[in-house]
């Protein structure tokens, strides 16, 4: 939003429009280490140059420096770190500012969102109250009356309904899209330079995710700002940015035009990451690529290129020196690097716009043309015999008719009384085949853990049943119930969670077998074999999970899931909060352990393009309700639902072309309530294509609750009064 008003005593001053608005240079962040340990290098020597209107991508694994260096950049680092280096804002240096002179700038020149909105804003505070208080604290001669009215303007802006109500509301009282609606809107409050956005997108669904792009767009555009995006996704990175850093290790390793890094990337880590994300637009079905080993320790790197020890590619020569960030065909060859092996480590300079990189063999890369797939070999997954077989003639292991599960809402302390009902599970059917996985997909709180918890109870249900291995819960004696939990298993979504921290691995994977009575000599065997089948060394039983990667815990979680040799495995978000690298292996993981072990598969998650890569059917919830299943191939290319064709739409593609190209449905507002939902179609309120029908073809949607019907050949049905099929990948 361009504001008429003048930033008077901006400490920045004014400079050259064409010129750089932010300048990292040689940036350093170093942590002291605790009672003796070495010192954590969090960042290494980061340089980039960011233009007025020009958004650049930072992307990385975890621990790579990504939001560390934004945050030394904001000044909002602890005391205790050191931080060198250079970082000018519109030409003035700020690194070294004192607080009262940072907080001048931070807000008004430069501003931030951060991944967690919750913990961002004050909860005592309206939201309203915040965004004001922002907008005086810059702007000391605009009055209370005028700052509200700006901020209802900035709260209507990012799409909050009822604004000047809203603003009146305490963060506690938004969803998590909405609430990050709300930092857009502070960060917007000044019209800033730049905005630094870390992670703003992650832990949202991807239809939220989508409006929150759509949002820092009209940010960009209201206010012209630059923005730094800091993400994981390399998908969101594709469709949104003009330039890309790759972080490692804490330094940058590729860095260029989306373009350039996507479609000819040159560091053997970039390749990994693009080959590790699972792609919606790719018609065929093969291994992700995963890239084997963790980053390394930021207190103890290794000797040379910090990639070497999971390069698939590496030479000796990697291990001499690390090789610095410089401008495609400039690296030293081979020849030279043995001869002089210090040469490769020296400083690359600042980041001018360039494609760079930081590896030995990007030369050969270049000119030899190698793919992620000549690099990375994809494993090969082995093909069940079960799957040769029709579904049609394969065993059900899993059925769930007509279930619902519906909570009483309670109001009042001593005396409670009902004032309501939420309507969780409101009348699910669907069926799991032997060798089958069924994909469970749908926004937060559609219905989807209700679910889950409904089969694991094996109690019986309010209404409608649970089928398991052809007996029904709610039926079984404690003995029966306590014999089906062998074949009945679940994964968790957070393997810290999920594992006590006080046992060690051997402990955790040997528990159910002691608790169904198995010998000591079969327990030691049977880890043993269970690590070994999860990719996980043997050796390592003696440790502890906090000893281990988040990957490394969720096969941990896996193996003992297997530990009784179960025949079907609910899997709840098993991979939702891994890297995407790690991610890869633990979905091949599972690819190749329901091939070898002939295993079925309830597979809950909210990321469609994993949904898709793992699953064979595919169903998707809202409100408590299925409103499209069918196979998988069926429901991605041509989905007949308005809710599956948003949802798909929103699910970004790691290819810049593409992303470019697509046209998104984006949904407008929130979930309603399930506690209140709207009469005859539940998504009419939100529905794309309910706006563009009319009167009458309203009337039915307003009045008469759509059932599932078939939209084509084979099982793939539809709960929409006016289906119809449409490609949006």
């Amino acid at each position: 939003m361009t504001s008429t008003e003048t930033k008077t005593g901006d400490p920045t001053g004014e400079r050259n429009p064409e010129a750089p608005v932010l300048e990292v240079e040689d940036l350093h962040v170093t942590f002291p280490g605790v009672n003796r340990a070495p010192d954590i290098r969090a960042v290494r020597g980061v340089s980039y140059r960011l233009n007025r209107g020009e958004v650049l991508g930072i992307v990385g694994e975890s621990g790579s420096g990504k939001s560390v260096s934004s945050l030394a950049a904001m000044g909002l680092l602890p005391e205790y770190a050191k931080v060198s280096g250079s970082v000018r804002l519109k030409g003035k240096e700020i690194l070294g500012l004192d607080d009262r002179r940072l907080a001048e700038i931070r807000g008004r020149t430069i501003s931030m969102v951060f991944q967690d909105p919750l913990s961002a804003l004050t909860p005592v505070y309206t939201v309203g109250d915040q965004i004001i208080e922002a907008v005086q604290i810059h702007n000391p001669q605009v009055g209370r009356a005028k700052a509200r009215e700006r901020a209802v303007r900035l709260l209507e802006l990012v799409g909050i309904p009822n604004a000047a109500q809203r603003a009146g509301a305490f963060p506690h009282e938004f969803s998590g899209g909405m609430r990050q609606r709300v930092m857009i809107a502070m960060a917007m409050a000044n019209d800033p330079d730049v905005i630094i956005c870390d992670e703003p997108t992650t832990a949202l669904d991807v239809t939220i995710q989508a409006q929150v792009l759509e949002l820092l767009k009209t940010a960009q555009r209201e206010t012209g700002a630059a923005i730094v995006m800091i993400t994981h996704d390399l998908g969101v990175v594709a469709g949104f940015v003009d330039r890309v850093l790759v972080m490692y290790a804490g330094r940058p390793v590729e860095t260029g035009t989306v373009d350039e890094v996507y479609h000819r990337p040159r560091m053997p880590y970039t390749m990994g990451l693009l080959g590790a994300v699972p792609r919606l637009d790719l018609a065929e079905h093969a291994p992700l690529v995963p890239i084997k080993g963790n980053p390394p320790s930021l207190a103890e790197l290794p000797p040379g290129c910090p990639f070497a020890p999971r390069c698939p590619i590496a030479l000796p020569q990697c291990l001499a020196a690390e090789p610095s960030l410089l401008r495609i065909g400039a690296q030293p060859g081979l020849a030279e690097i043995d001869a002089a092996p210090g040469a490769a480590g020296e400083s690359g300079g600042p980041d001018t716009g360039e494609h760079r990189v930081a590896c030995i063999r990007s030369g050969e890369i270049d000119t030899e043309q190698w793919t992620g797939a000549d690099i990375y070999p994809l494993p090969e997954i082995p093909e069940g015999e079960a799957t040769r077989i029709p579904r049609e003639e394969r065993p059900v292991v899993l059925e769930v008719q007509d279930l619902v599960k519906h909570h009483p809402l309670m109001k009042g302390a001593i005396f409670k009384r009902r004032v309501g009902t939420v309507y969780a599970v409101d009348g699910i059917s669907f069926d799991i085949r032997e060798h089958e996985t069924l994909g469970l997909v749908g926004e937060s709180g559609c219905g989807k853990s209700t679910t889950l918890m409904e089969i694991l109870s094996l109690d019986k249900p309010a209404r409608g049943k649970v089928v398991v291995l052809g007996r029904e819960s709610g039926t079984l004696t404690g003995r029966e119930r306590f014999d089906i939990r062998r074949d009945l298993q679940v994964v968790f979504q957070d393997p810290m969670s999920a594992l006590d921290p006080r046992m060690p691995v051997f402990e955790i994977v040997a528990e159910p077998l002691r608790t169904h009575g198995r010998s000591r000599k079969e327990i030691n065997r049977r880890v043993r074999e269970l690590l070994d089948l999860v990719g996980l060394d043997a050796s390592h039983a003696a440790r502890y999970p906090a000893e281990f990667s988040g990957g490394q815990r969720q096969r941990i979680g896996i193996a003992r899931a297997l530990a009784l040799e179960p025949r079907v495995l609910v899997l709840d978000e098993p991979v939702s909060a891994l890297d995407v690298s790690i991610q890869a292996g633990v979905i091949n993981l599972l690819e190749e352990l329901q091939a070898r072990l002939g295993l079925a598969y309830l597979f809950v998650a909210h990321d469609l393009s994993v949904v898709r890569h793992l699953a064979d059917r595919v169903a998707v919830m809202y409100l408590g309700r299925i409103v499209e299943i069918g196979d998988v191939r069926s429901v991605y290319t041509e989905p007949a639902h308005p809710y599956t064709q948003a949802l798909l739409s929103a699910i970004p593609i790691p290819d810049p072309e593409k992303e470019r190209a697509r046209a998104h449905v984006v949904l407008e507002g929130d979930l309603p309530s399930p506690a209140n939902p709207p009469s005859g179609c539940r998504f009419r309120t939100r529905c794309q294509k309910f706006r563009a029908l009319t009167g009458e073809d309203q009337r039915r949607c307003l009045t008469e609750e759509p059932a599932l019907q078939p939209v084509s050949g084979g099982d793939h049905t539809a709960a929409c009064h006016y289906a119809e099929k449409r490609a949006v990948v």
